[in-house]
């Protein structure tokens, strides 16, 4: 008795020290959860996608898809370091984007210096010892190497997207953080001054200088600990003083790209997710396949697939997101580019598509 009771209050121990990590972030409270409490897609104490989004089929259970993960895959990992390019910070004409993997890039327009869900530590997870590790050579960038940022922009809160360590070291040389409802919780918890975090909800729109920022709905979920769907997640419409960018943050596949496209399309270059899918959860990620069309949707000019190459969060083999959706790309006739990481895609003038990955 005395020896499960020793057990209990051990277990009760570590559970309230991890969920008091600084990591996990902190739910929305007071005027920010009041906010979130208004938006009509908020219903039974969460936030809703605009079409009915399970994180599975009904005929998965949780523990196929644990199983699964346990299971995992011997070509799930890269057999040797991904090639890399010395990234080029210099300010150009026209709009220039750089990869660091996953879903982190920098886009340099307009004299400004605007980067998204930046993740740079080992792994996209709570804890530095639980998870995937980055692939061999990935790590060819860290936050001290990049200049003074005008924006940092946060589409969703998952570890994948923001990542405590990476905003502890890039908050003091940014000058303003721009993010979904409810994620400037988390930035506020680790010490980013209110007054540099904008916060938009879906079709809400915030300017910076010369760019023009808007949220659209995307179809996802949101969360770092128990409680899922606290905080907004989004895509973003960055409108500079000659272009149209896309950025899709992650997103299942609905009719919101279609209409994104219809309302402020045609796009330059749709920057979209194409990795991390699986039939055990079909709505929150898309298949490559899907992206493709999903740049077809938005009148997107160019597709940049993004959210593969640095980490496996999935079941499919490392290189099979590129490889399929460039073999799409192709069967449709639509501009794709594939830039190493680190390597410059300038608008109009420079578009990598080297298939790297095939080794």
């Amino acid at each position: 008795m005395i020896y499960t009771l020793v057990v209990v209050l051990v277990l009760v121990l570590v559970t309230v020290w991890v969920v008091n990590l600084p990591i996990f972030g902190k739910v929305p409270d007071g005027v920010r959860l009041e906010r979130i409490r208004k938006l009509s897609n908020y219903k039974d104490g969460a936030l809703e996608n605009l079409s009915p989004t399970p994180m599975k089929p009904d005929n998965v259970s949780y523990w196929d898809m644990i199983r699964g993960m346990i299971k995992g895959n011997k070509n799930g990992t890269p057999p040797q370091a991904i090639p890399t390019v010395k990234p080029d910070f210099s300010a150009s004409e026209k709009v220039k984007i750089i990869w660091f993997g996953h879903s982190s890039y920098l886009v340099q327009v307009d004299g400004l210096n605007i980067l998204v869900d930046p993740v740079f530590s080992e792994r996209p997870s709570p804890l530095s010892f639980i998870g995937s590790k980055n692939y061999k050579g990935t790590d060819f960038v860290k936050p001290e190497d990049f200049p003074a940022l005008d924006v940092v922009l946060i589409t969703h809160d998952h570890y994948d997207h923001l990542d405590y360590n990476s905003i502890l070291k890039l908050k003091d040389k940014t000058k303003r953080f721009v993010t979904s409802l409810g994620v400037g919780s988390h930035l506020e918890y680790w010490g980013v001054p209110a007054e540099k975090i904008t916060e938009l909800v879906w079709n809400e729109q915030t300017t910076v200088g010369p760019l023009k920022f808007r949220a659209l709905p995307a179809r996802h979920f949101t969360g770092r600990l128990f409680k899922r769907n606290q905080t907004l997640w989004s895509a973003f419409v960055l409108q500079t003083s000659n272009n149209r960018l896309y950025l899709g943050g992650d997103s299942g596949y609905d009719t919101h790209f279609k209409k994104a496209g219809e309302e402020f399309g045609p796009f330059d270059i749709a920057i979209l997710e194409c990795g991390q899918y699986n039939a055990y959860w079909p709505l929150i990620h898309m298949f490559p396949e899907q992206t493709v069309q999903a740049a077809m949707d938005l009148k997107a000019k160019v597709l940049m697939p993004v959210h593969w190459g640095k980490f496996t969060l999935a079941m499919h083999d490392w290189n099979e997101p590129a490889i399929r959706v460039v073999r799409k790309a192709k069967a449709e006739d639509f501009k794709i580019t594939t830039p190493m990481m680190g390597e410059s895609v300038i608008l109009d003038e420079t578009y990598p598509s080297k298939e790297w990955w095939m080794f």
